[in-house]
């Protein structure tokens, strides 16, 4: 009797493992799939952020020397490095920017103006789609596009390029001959300054434009 009772708790787990036993092996087995999975793509993570701050302090270094001495073929080179590790993080945008320094001064507007647009299509942080729309609008007017930088100047900045962008925007407007709009802009751009810190530049826009009316 004892016997018959053993044989059938056997059969039993036979049955049951059987039943339940693969699939707690599959699903054992995913936990520890994910579990792995999560920390290899954490170690990619760093890794790959690490390649990236090193590649962009190296393309620093080569962009932010005296012009007559940079040597543009490298920058591209690292740019492209970087780019490769993560086409849209803040490192790769940044080292954009740097990137448009460097064709700016070797007069590559094109160039320039295309880095540029990349970052303002799909910006990293908030902070770079700034960074970006300004220095492309300069760009835009250094090729004589002023209708098309002021367009991209429209609507609110983040604060701290408030007074930035304003100034900006009327500089545009005095290349489109619209003093009266242009003036308003500066006003606006002193007014996003604190009252200590009114650029001598802007008042000095502002005096031009009043002495012109006058």
């Amino acid at each position: 009797m004892s016997d018959n009772t053993e044989e059938e708790q056997i059969a039993l787990i036979k049955e049951w493992w059987q039943r339940n036993g693969k699939p707690l092996l599959a699903g054992g087995a995913l936990a520890l799939v994910i579990v792995f999975g999560w920390q290899a793509w954490q170690k990619h993570q760093a890794t790959q952020a690490q390649t990236a701050s090193a590649l962009y302090q190296q393309l620093m270094e080569a962009a932010l020397v005296p012009s007559e001495q940079v040597d543009a073929q490298k920058v591209a080179q690292l740019l492209t490095q970087l780019k490769a590790v993560n086409n849209d993080n803040a490192y790769a945008q940044y080292g954009r920017l740097l990137a448009v320094k460097v064709a700016v001064d070797n007069n590559q507007l094109d160039d320039a103006a295309l880095a540029l647009q990349e970052v303002l299509d799909k910006p990293a942080n908030d902070t770079l789609e700034e960074l970006a729309r300004q220095r492309l609008a300069r760009v835009l007017l250094a090729q004589e596009q002023a209708e098309k930088a002021l367009e991209i100047l429209e609507g609110k900045a983040l604060p701290a390029f408030q007074a930035t962008r304003d100034e900006l925007r009327g500089d545009t407007l005095v290349i489109l001959k619209r003093p009266a709009e242009a003036k308003a802009a500066y006003l606006q751009a002193k007014e996003a300054l604190a009252a200590d810190a009114a650029a001598g530049s802007l008042l000095m826009k502002l005096d031009d434009l009043s002495e012109k009316d006058a």
